[in-house]
């Protein structure tokens, strides 16, 4: 009975044994499933490629500066008075000659009232006086002296008169109210700020020029100049340079006039390229140059499959991108539709030419 178990036991052994065995040689031999990758291989594509070549261009460098209106004024009053009117607000377009502030002055009315009576008094007696002299009843220099009052009185109403005018503010020029400083029923003393008022028809970038570039800079020259927040270059031109630098940040004061742009606003940040020399560079069109996230790539088309570079960029001029390193001269960049392409992407023949 022992012996029966112990040759039962062997033939599982062996039947289990040859199973396994089966099994490992079919697994061998089964034909391997198809990659995800291989699915999803790419298909041909046709594109629009150039060949990059060094170009001559100026190497430059960047001053930064402030966008400014080439017109603007602080509103003061010349006397002092409570304000009755402020018919303004910022942001306000006003036209020269318009009403900005009025200010309540009864004391300069009340001298006004004054220096128009004795004008009239002292017109009466020269009138008299006239009269008088062709009766050969006074003299030549009492006359004289009469006259002489008589023109005392019409200036002093003209004084009182335009110190009168001067309570009521007017805008210099036309331009936008861009600051508010006072209110009404606040007491308005000479000195003291009642607006803000700037000219937007023409602004200019005001930028401090270092002393080694001072040299490059001259009234009357042709600069580009970057506004960030227009994402577009404008052609400035240099219209004032101070003759001496600022002891303390030993830098000059320059200011450069730009054309008349939409969005130009004062107080925008700006760059202004001094050219420094000549040089090469590889430009490619803006267009050809795709960016993912913190990365900006090209694709070059080599033995016709796309391949995807790493490229680092410069400066942006005329819809073109400098391409600091990640490319070559020579090499062929697909310049339109990169969005949608992927690296390993195989070209058709005839592509690109």
């Amino acid at each position: 009975m022992i012996a029966m178990q112990t040759n039962f036991t062997s033939l599982n052994v062996s039947w289990g044994a040859a199973l396994s065995a089966l099994l490992l040689v079919t697994g061998c031999h089964q034909a391997p499933s198809e990659t995800p990758e291989a699915a999803a291989a790419p298909p041909p594509v046709t594109v629009t490629s150039q060949v990059v070549e060094l170009t001559s261009h100026v190497t430059t460098e960047d001053v930064v500066g402030t966008v400014e209106p080439k017109l603007r004024a602080t509103l003061e009053a010349k006397v002092s008075g409570r304000i009755t009117e402020l018919p303004v607000e910022l942001g306000q377009k006003v036209k020269k000659g318009d009403l900005i502030a009025a200010l309540s002055v009864e004391e300069i009315q009340a001298k006004l009232n004054q220096a128009e009576a004795m004008r009239e008094q002292a017109a009466r007696d020269r009138d008299r006086y006239r009269r008088l002299l062709a009766q050969e009843a006074v003299t030549q220099a009492e006359f004289d002296a009469v006259e002489a009052r008589a023109r005392v009185a019409e200036a002093a109403v003209k004084e009182a008169q335009t110190m009168l005018d001067y309570a009521r503010v007017r805008a210099p020029f036309d331009g936008v109210i861009t600051r508010k400083f006072a209110e009404v029923g606040d007491l308005a003393t000479p000195g003291r700020p009642l607006v803000g008022l700037e000219n937007t028809a023409r602004y200019r970038l005001v930028a401090d020029v270092p002393e080694t570039l001072a040299n490059r800079v001259r009234v009357g020259a042709s600069l580009r100049v970057t506004v960030p927040a227009l994402h577009r270059e404008l052609g400035g031109i240099v219209a004032e340079l101070a003759p001496a630098a600022d002891v303390g940040s030993r830098t000059f004061r320059a200011k450069i006039d730009l054309p008349p742009t939409p969005g130009l606003r004062s107080g925008q940040f700006g760059r202004a390229a001094v050219p420094v020399s000549d040089g090469q560079a590889l430009f490619v069109p803006a267009s050809a140059v795709s960016q993912r996230g913190q990365l900006q790539m090209v694709f070059v088309v080599t033995n016709q499959v796309l391949q995807m570079r790493l490229v680092k960029t410069g400066r942006r001029r005329d819809g073109r991108v400098e391409i600091l390193s990640g490319l070559n001269p020579g090499e062929r960049v697909v310049t339109r539709e990169v969005r949608q392409l992927r690296d390993g992407q195989p070209v058709r023949d005839g592509a690109g030419a």
